[in-house]
């Protein structure tokens, strides 16, 4: 049975006033949250912000409503969601994998994947971003300086070379334009930066690779992301439409801070998400908590800050599940814009779950290669038929 607390009462029917995307104002509800008494969830390894992040909510899930979070840390991605497409965890803090794993792509578009119905409960977008390192004594300023240079490749890591493959094209750029310089990890990459063996790493921009390049000799600089152009930021968005504009304070490098940030990007991390059909109070509660009860664990962990109600990104790439998009309706946090994003976004996974549907019925195993490349050019015919662009193919 649910444990049923009582949210503070400094909270209790508060209207705030945000400026928010949907509004001035929201009005919390006054009723009583109740939550399980255990939460599984997988996240990042331990040591990691999302896993730091998730511990410290889980602290004070446990002070203030008596529920012991489990977290489950998954050293890659497939680790990270498998326990939740068996139904073993209730959540994941995932990253931008949750996105790949719900359009069927790439690592999830193999037979035993395949598009998962997920949906987000909430996301943190804080003060770090996301972006293409570069060593500092190369000269590049944007990702056009890029042409020609050694840029890493991580074997194995679609994320990563996503990442990297979006910022080439903001310059106008592909992996044919630059020196490919392949690597078996993150960490080895950035020890090759450091060794001249490379110029770039992908990665946040408070990692601690970045930080230990920017102490090296050669530096660290993070090529600017003009916002205004909007070309450069078309060609990146149809690579990796998950980015977006961002001005960052949190950054490795001297060159940076909180008067002199980056010009990049960034996209929310962690991903909160959960199964579609995930128990509507469930979610409901939960995401209570995370947006009204933000003041008890802002400062508990980094990145915290990025839970804010006026940090979530409401139209973003994954669907929200719909007891959050309730819950924002209730709240007056809520546009008629967000609903029809929102349509769109369902729509979107509708189609693509009943084109895997209909490409798996119609094709047995088969060699892998041959199946994901099937499959993506399926998925890519049943998208286009209904004016979607496919992104990946």
């Amino acid at each position: 049975m649910p444990t049923r607390r009582t949210i503070a009462a400094g909270a209790l029917s508060a209207v705030v006033a945000l400026g928010s995307q949907a509004g001035a104002e929201v009005d919390f509800p006054d009723s009583a949250i109740d939550l399980p008494d255990t939460l599984a969830m997988t996240a990042y390894g331990t040591g990691s912000a999302g896993y730091t992040q998730m511990a410290s909510i889980g602290n004070m899930l446990q002070q203030e409503y008596d529920t012991a979070v489990r977290i489950l840390p998954g050293e890659n991605d497939v680790a990270r969601m498998t326990p939740l497409k068996t139904g073993r965890v209730n959540l994941c803090a995932c990253g931008i994998a949750a996105y790949f794993g719900a359009e069927g792509v790439l690592m999830f578009s193999g037979p035993d994947w395949g598009p998962q119905d997920i949906r987000v409960i909430a996301t943190s977008t804080a003060s770090f971003g996301l972006g293409v390192a570069v060593a500092g004594d190369i000269g590049v300023e944007t990702p056009a300086d890029l042409e020609g240079k050694r840029v890493s490749y991580i074997r194995g890591d679609d994320a990563l070379n996503v990442g990297t493959e979006a910022f080439l094209a903001f310059g106008g750029l592909t992996w044919d334009d630059v020196e490919r310089v392949e690597f078996p990890g993150y960490g080895r990459a950035f020890e090759g930066i450091v060794g001249n063996q490379t110029d770039t790493g992908f990665t946040m921009t408070v990692a601690p690779p970045a930080q230990q390049l920017a102490a090296s000799p050669r530096g660290i600089t993070w090529p600017r992301l003009d916002p205004d152009n909007e070309a450069g930021w078309q060609r990146l968005r149809e690579v990796a439409p998950y980015f977006q504009p961002q001005e960052v304070t949190t950054v490795a490098g001297e060159d940076y801070g909180e008067d002199s940030p980056w010009i990049g990007a960034g996209y929310p991390y962690p991903i909160l998400v959960a199964n579609s059909d995930t128990d509507d109070e469930l979610v409901r509660n939960l995401v209570r908590v995370l947006i009204e009860e933000h003041d008890k664990y802002r400062d508990a962990a980094p990145g915290n800050e990025g839970y804010a109600l006026e940090n979530q990104n409401m139209e973003w790439v994954i669907p929200f599940h719909e007891a959050v998009v309730e819950y924002y309706k209730e709240i007056g946090h809520w546009t008629d814009e967000m609903q029809a994003h929102q349509d769109h976004l369902v729509e979107r996974q509708r189609t693509i779950r009943q084109a895997w549907g209909d490409y798996v019925a119609n094709n047995p195993p088969q060699d892998e290669e041959a199946f994901k490349d099937g499959w993506l050019e399926a998925r890519a015919e049943a998208l286009e038929a209904k004016d979607m662009a496919p992104v990946f193919r």
